[in-house]
């Protein structure tokens, strides 16, 4: 595929923030660590944003969104591969996520849904568990050891 990610940075985390804005998704915390955020290339194009928080051997899989024009393209999959591999290049063995819509998207991705106490506390401790994400959202985690990534 031709889906490239590039760390966001102070001159392209303003496009972060405001894709995040427009698709209803927590972007208090984007400027303060744009260091998290990756964008998605279509060659030139951005098409995408999703930002990984890493906690150990724990990670945070969070505000994975795509372009409204491009959708239905496989391109939100290929985002989620493309976030998982720099999870696992980080050291991340167990990825966690919360969701309020896309729960049967994840599903597809090879998330499965869990309590949101059986996060562990590193996870249960994050601004977007604490603070960010509503209680209703559907909390879920993949473990990444045996992901193929090529």
């Amino acid at each position: 595929s031709s889906l490239v990610l590039r760390q966001a940075d102070d001159d392209t985390v303003g496009y972060v923030e405001s894709l995040l804005d427009e698709n209803d998704l927590p972007s208090r915390d984007v400027m303060a660590h744009p260091d998290r955020f990756y964008i998605g290339y279509n060659g030139d194009t951005r098409v995408g944003v999703g930002g990984v928080e890493t906690y150990g051997t724990d990670g945070l899989l969070r505000s994975v969104v795509v372009e409204q024009s491009v959708r239905g393209n496989g391109l939100g999959t290929e985002l989620c591969a493309a976030l998982e591999a720099t999870a696992v290049g980080d050291g991340v063995e167990q990825l966690y996520l919360l969701t309020t819509a896309a729960a049967a998207f994840f599903r597809q991705c090879g998330y499965v849904e869990i309590e949101r106490g059986a996060a562990t506390a590193a996870i249960q401790q994050t601004s977007e568990f604490d603070d960010l994400c509503p209680t209703t959202a559907t909390c879920m985690k993949t473990a990444l050891e045996h992901r193929k990534f090529g």
